[in-house]
């Protein structure tokens, strides 16, 4: 019997104007091992660059895990905590005001990964000392300031 492996991951995303040049950064640790992973776009939201943290972060998974998830996204955390994106699909992917879901594909793509791994999204207050968010947040904005 194969024992799952329990991975914790820390993700942040930034974005200068908003929509703006963006990055996302993001911390993977299992046991003693840790990898970071950074990424940008030129034109980008806050919000998609944290849900491309979360996505990239997710692929880079060898194997079904289950993660811990820490994100100060509170976009992303009650897209999935509080089943938004449940609603989202069963209204066609409209949401309350009747109009179409922004970031449907992200969306979709996190789903997607949901159904390999076993993740739990905990929200961290951005910006507050908490050492993974701040390395995060670190080489998000690094990664945002080379599309400047």
């Amino acid at each position: 019997m194969t024992t799952i492996k329990k991975v914790d991951i820390y993700t942040d995303g930034a974005c200068s104007g908003n929509p703006g040049p963006g990055g996302w950064g993001a911390v993977l640790r299992y046991g003693e091992n840790e990898k970071e992973i950074s990424g940008g776009a030129r034109d980008t939201t806050n919000n998609r660059m944290e849900m491309t943290a979360v996505i990239e972060s997710l692929r880079l998974l060898k194997y079904p895990c289950e993660v811990t998830l820490y994100t100060d996204s509170q976009y992303v955390c009650n897209g999935i905590n509080k089943h938004w994106v449940d609603n989202w699909k069963k209204n066609g992917w409209k949401n309350s005001q009747r109009q179409p879901v922004a970031n449907r594909e992200l969306w979709e793509e996190i789903i997607k990964l949901l159904d390999i791994h076993k993740v739990t999204f905990v929200w961290v207050k951005g910006h507050n000392g908490h050492p993974e968010n701040e390395r995060c947040d670190r080489l998000a904005v690094e990664q945002s300031a080379r599309f400047k």
